[in-house]
């Protein structure tokens, strides 16, 4: 659908640009703005190896994991149906360490990992899962401590303070944040409304052929 807007919106302009005799403007800007982007990438690549690289040393150094345990309960608070030794928490710690620390490329794999895993415990694989939703809004509006990718544009178009944004950045992730959290209780709870959760069978109601195994033989 991305593409389908984009072409759309490609195709508008050149329309425009050829009705009214300017279609040199917009070959011209075309052409500036590819070599504008390149020029960004080469500028980022720098910062974010940089990054990457403290990244992989927090990792070996068991940082990552001193993170993902300190946010062990809140994670197991947003996603109360994802059970607490499945895989899926490990790439939702990793992605929301990732995100903490600005660093949303390293982020986007953990996610795309997390979202595999949720998916097998989907138990209707033609819609997302209320776990899925959460993870997707708290990847959308996580809150970044270290706004990582922002400050290597800045730094790389000569910001004379490149991190004065932090505090903002932080102040506005964290409104973000709290206001997916928000929408995600409340769209959970009108999940559970609709589709209310079986309820469990009590111990005593396990038939004691199936809680004991037969020994005979």
């Amino acid at each position: 659908m991305i593409n389908v807007i984009w072409l759309a919106l490609i195709v508008i302009g050149f329309g425009f640009a050829a009705a009214q005799g300017n279609i040199d403007t917009v070959t011209s800007a075309a052409f500036d703005g590819a070599k504008t982007g390149v020029t960004v990438c080469f500028g980022l690549i720098s910062v974010l190896v940089f990054w990457l690289g403290m990244m992989r040393l927090a990792e070996e150094s068991g940082l990552l994991q001193k993170i993902a345990k300190l946010l062990s309960p809140v994670v197991r608070f947003l996603f109360p149906d994802v059970p607490k030794n499945h895989p899926a928490m490990g790439y939702i710690l990793s992605n929301m360490s990732a995100n903490l620390l600005g660093l949303g490329n390293a982020a986007t794999p953990m996610g795309i990992k997390a979202m595999q895993e949720l998916q097998l415990l989907n138990p209707d694989k033609t819609a997302a899962s209320p776990a899925m939703c959460t993870l997707l809004a708290l990847n959308t509006a996580s809150i970044t401590l270290i706004p990582t990718t922002l400050i290597a544009i800045r730094m790389n178009y000569q910001s004379a303070n490149p991190t004065e944004i932090v505090g903002t950045t932080l102040a506005a992730t964290i409104v973000a944040t709290l206001a997916a959290v928000a929408a995600d209780r409340w769209y959970r709870r009108k999940f559970l409304n609709r589709h209310p959760q079986p309820p469990r069978p009590p111990v005593s109601a396990i038939p004691s052929s199936a809680a004991k195994p037969d020994m005979k033989g």
